[in-house]
């Protein structure tokens, strides 16, 4: 949504929890490949990952170690009142903890740098991909939600692969660890613990069922919310031009508490891990005690020392179904985002049509639409259009909003491509010349002008990184921005934001020209330059583009015609179709829908 235009309000409606948007629906299904897919990512790492799989080994084995000489320090020395020996193994039971706390520092050290690594790659290909996808994609996107993409959705992977990825190995190893030992020890008391796994397995089944769906609805509104921000922060003069600011509020807090709602269960229902866990885990010790007690009373089957090393076993043998549980629900969470970043990823890329094309470097400006028709989304947009544009012709484009305009000026620039016809630079058809050696010869002024962030001699250079200062100066000069940018008091180096926020409308159109003039186009393309600017600064402005367009071919999309008097051609669309074409002088004699609009705006301003 542009920054002169507002939606209409949204339909509301409640989302039911067992509904997902279709692509996440999708999506979910394929959980084995979007872990594939990051195992891709963090296989780049090979190396640390053997030291970290080394590191965590050790330690689920230092972890097995220390119960079991605790066991055996009470058999051995305490039991029997035998002090000879206890100094011996207590060092052991210390060096044991000591190496144990290294081997977790260790791997906690080499894993932040595996997983800080994988996420800047991952990171680094979405971006890279961002800009590799055609114009349309972002048409049909909200901005905010691509944003939570790059942002939230690559932290949840990131905080997955630092802390989850360790915990599971380390809890897969020291569960298999334990009742290896377990049963060595004693099998009636393993099998008396392992009476608590149905158990743990049919309340962990009821828990993800239930969270793996909520985290994607979450992931979903997070994006959203996202979205909606980045649009509202945008349009905020037209909110309060509009005087909507109640309207966004609401609808604001529509998502605010559908993301409050889809949180709040997510978390709920997952919190219910550890205490269920916690509770099955004091059964287990109970039991263990209970029997073990029994057993080594009249049995003498199991000794004290084993009933200790049995009931810390226990607790070892619960705490990594624990940690899976709790790490399985951060992992569907991270999934749930991980497979946002891949349906950006698989998106149709704009070069996947550029292998049989070719770059081009003289270019002298000729551009023919030969019956050109085109279609977005199967509605028909324009209809058999032809004209030409000889090199150094300005051609000018009147009608009425959704009459074409904008639409002839992306098939141009390949933004969009054509479904009929040709369009052809110079004779070559434009489908067969890279994009990027295309948008090269192409400089835009559009009604919108957009800065980046940063000083304004940077902000000039963006249309040709490589120019001098002296160039800037005179790009500058030739755009009537020299004088107001001396004037500041950093001069070319004031630093500008976005919003271009310290100069003025007209300024900041001055330096969009000034950057356009540098690049030294042979093809120009102008989205009435001059709208909403004083007279002043609308002479200033004519003055420049009248040097731009020297040498240039124009392409002139207009809304006030008192502009394109002086332009070589006049094309007048309607629904998509060229209805009328000429000069200024030729469509006024024709007294057609050209000549009713002049005449209606003359009569407006001379009113």
């Amino acid at each position: 949504m542009s920054s002169n235009e507002i939606k209409a309000p949204f339909q509301h409606k409640k989302i039911p929890l067992d509904t997902i948007d279709p692509v996440n629906k999708k999506r979910a299904k394929d959980m084995r490949g979007t872990l594939i897919r990051i195992w891709s990512y963090l296989a780049r790492e090979k190396g640390k990952l053997l030291l970290v799989i080394l590191m965590v080994t050790l330690t689920s084995g230092l972890t097995l170690l220390g119960p079991y000489m605790v066991g055996m320090a009470i058999d051995d020395f305490i039991v029997t009142r035998e002090v000879s020996g206890l100094a011996y193994l207590l060092i052991g039971l210390v060096t044991i903890y000591l190496f144990h706390s290294l081997s977790m520092f260790l791997q906690n050290y080499w894993m932040i740098g595996v997983a800080q690594n994988t996420v800047k790659d991952l990171r680094g290909s979405l971006f890279k991909q961002f800009h590799r996808l055609p114009i349309s994609y972002f048409d049909k996107r909200q901005h905010g939600d691509l944003m939570s993409r790059l942002t939230n959705d690559i932290d949840n992977i990131n905080m997955v692969l630092n802390t989850s990825v360790i915990q599971i190995f380390s809890s897969v190893l020291t569960l298999i660890g334990t009742v290896i030992v377990m049963l060595t020890l004693s099998p009636i008391l393993t099998m008396v613990t392992m009476v608590i796994i149905p158990l743990m397995f049919l309340a962990m089944r009821w828990i993800t069922k239930r969270t793996g769906r909520l985290y994607k609805m979450q992931q979903r509104d997070i994006g959203e919310i996202n979205g909606y921000v980045e649009e509202i922060i945008s349009g905020q003069h037209v909110v309060k031009t509009y005087s909507q600011e109640e309207r966004v509020i609401q609808e604001f807090e529509y998502r605010n508490n559908s993301l409050k709602n889809t949180g709040f269960w997510a978390q709920t229902i997952a919190g219910f891990t550890p205490k269920v866990m916690n509770a099955l885990n004091f059964l287990s010790f109970g039991f263990i005690a209970f029997l073990g007690g029994i057993l080594s009373i009249n049995t003498g089957l199991v000794t004290v020392g084993v009933i200790v090393i049995f009931t810390e076993y226990a607790r070892q043998f619960t705490r990594p179904l624990n940690e899976l549980s709790n790490q399985f629900n951060m992992l569907l969470s991270a999934i749930a985002g991980a497979e946002r970043v891949f349906q950006v990823l698989d998106e149709t890329i704009e070069e996947s049509d550029e292998i049989q094309t070719t770059a081009i470097h003289s270019v002298q400006g000729q551009v023919v639409f030969d019956h050109v028709s085109f279609a977005y989304e199967n509605t028909p947009i324009l209809v058999d259009i032809s004209f030409q544009a000889n090199p150094g012709e300005t051609i000018a484009f009147v009608g009425h909003t959704g009459a074409g305009k904008t639409t002839i000026i992306n098939l141009i620039s390949r933004f969009y491509n054509y479904d009929n016809g040709k369009i052809t630079l110079d004779g070559t058809d434009i489908k067969n010349i890279k994009r990027s050696s295309l948008r090269r010869q192409i400089a835009f002024v559009l009604q919108d002008s957009f800065l980046f962030q940063g000083t304004i001699r940077e902000n000039i250079r963006y249309g040709k990184l490589d120019a001098t200062e002296e160039e800037i100066i005179q790009a500058a000069k030739n755009a009537n921005a020299h004088d107001f940018i001396s004037s500041l008091k950093d001069g070319y180096d004031t630093v500008l934001d976005q919003e271009g926020a310290g100069i003025s409308q007209g300024q900041k159109q001055l330096l969009t020209i000034a950057r356009a003039i540098i690049k030294k186009p042979t093809i120009l393309i102008l989205d009435e330059a001059t709208s909403n600017i004083d007279t002043i600064t609308e002479i200033k402005i004519q003055d420049a583009l009248k040097r731009l367009m020297k040498n240039c071919t124009s392409f002139v999309i207009a809304h006030r015609l008192n502009t394109i008097q002086e332009a070589d051609k006049i094309i007048m669309l309607e629904h998509g179709n060229i209805i009328e074409q000429g000069n200024h002088h030729e469509l006024i004699q024709q007294q057609g829908l050209y000549y009713q609009l002049y005449r209606k705006q003359l009569m407006n301003t001379a009113n």
